[in-house]
């Protein structure tokens, strides 16, 4: 079987990463495009790549190139799927998939119509542990989910002298932290839970309102999120990107009428399972865990995966699509994250806008 041929547009650290999780999973680095030809250059020979691309136009039609990765800022990811769909190629964008919500759905619509495997890379699914406690929960062992809370934490723009392409709303969209990382947190918790998020209350903080390469800000820093669920659970959320000391933060818990479940990111091997009586502490070991999450667990017990084996994990799936693609047909429910994924964060940072302007709650269509 010949290998799949991928490019990359984009080629900062998540294009970078992506890179490695192709190689990991058996393709080939065929081309890169940057925001300069120079730059494309520079990246073909930095990540391995096969050539430069001028333009990332060219990358995504290109006719020896089977999946397109889109890695750019964000308002350059709608032009850039809908030029790949339409060359018949496979897309794996960054989220936000684009950075007005009807944008998305429309991109997700194309993505459908269009039969081609389609993908987002909300990678903390790919954690063991999460998907152990996914098992859980879903399968009814810690009883009927009363709450779900957590937070999303980071510091990377605390200080005044912070600055960074997603802090200016024209090119990173009108919503930054939770666009950004808060999407992930309410992916990766409705995913465990069962649950969707129906309606919302939010406030938005923008605590460094001048920064110093993008002038006045009007993008968040913080966001406080209420919410209830459509099957009767309530629960907060904080997102922060300038919280010190908080590298990236994605902690949750789900606490059901007999136990809790707990897992933080940051400390990816174990899950804190919370009871009256007792409270115990599971350590990945595929030997032990169920079935999903043992398929996730490469490695023995003590041997530590991280972010970038999740993210491997998840380009893998995505490529056993595409390889399946078109003789066996896209699966109803393929494993991996796909654009109708990123098109519900997308109406979920609607509401939350919408809701901290309007100082209101807010249905989640």
């Amino acid at each position: 079987m010949q290998p799949l041929r991928i490019a990359i547009a984009g080629t900062g650290m998540i294009g970078a990463v992506h890179a490695d999780a192709a190689r990991r999973a058996g393709a080939r680095v065929v081309g890169v495009a940057a925001s300069t030809p120079e730059r494309a250059k520079a990246a073909a020979v930095r990540l391995g790549a096969e050539r430069s691309f001028d333009h990332a136009d060219e990358l995504a039609a290109a006719p020896d190139v089977d999946v397109v990765h889109v890695c750019t800022p964000n308002a350059l990811h709608g032009p850039l799927v809908r030029r790949a769909l339409a060359a018949g190629k496979h897309v794996v964008c960054e989220k936000p998939l684009s950075t007005e919500l009807s944008d998305a759905l429309e991109l997700a619509d194309l993505a459908r119509e269009s039969g081609l495997v389609n993908a987002v890379p909300f990678v903390y699914r790919y954690h063991a542990m999460a998907a152990e406690a996914r098992h859980r929960v879903r399968g009814g062992a810690i009883g009927d989910v009363r709450l779900l809370h957590g937070h999303y934490l980071q510091d990377w723009l605390s200080g005044r002298a912070d600055d960074n392409w997603r802090v200016d709303a024209a090119v990173g969209g009108a919503s930054r932290a939770f666009a950004d990382i808060g999407s992930h947190w309410c992916d990766l918790v409705e995913w465990v839970s069962g649950h969707r998020i129906a309606a919302l209350t939010a406030v938005v903080q923008t605590a460094v309102p001048e920064r110093p390469a993008s002038g006045s800000v009007s993008t968040e820093d913080v966001v406080h999120v209420l919410l209830r669920t459509d099957r009767g659970a309530t629960g907060s959320l904080v997102v922060s990107q300038v919280s010190p000391g908080r590298k990236n933060r994605l902690w949750f818990e789900i606490d059901g009428a007999e136990h809790s479940v707990v897992f933080d990111q940051e400390n990816p091997e174990s899950l804190l399972l919370g009871g009256r009586t007792r409270t115990e502490t599971v350590v990945r070991d595929p030997g032990t865990l169920s079935a999903e999450a043992a398929r996730l667990s490469p490695v023995p017990a003590g041997h530590p995966l991280g972010y970038r084996d999740c993210f491997a994990a998840f380009v893998a799936d995505v490529y056993e699509a595409v390889r399946r693609h078109p003789t066996d047909g896209a699966p109803d429910r393929p494993l991996h994250p796909t654009f109708a994924d990123a098109a519900r964060t997308a109406r979920i940072t609607d509401a939350v806008l919408r809701s901290a302007h309007s100082r209101s709650w807010i249905e989640v269509r």
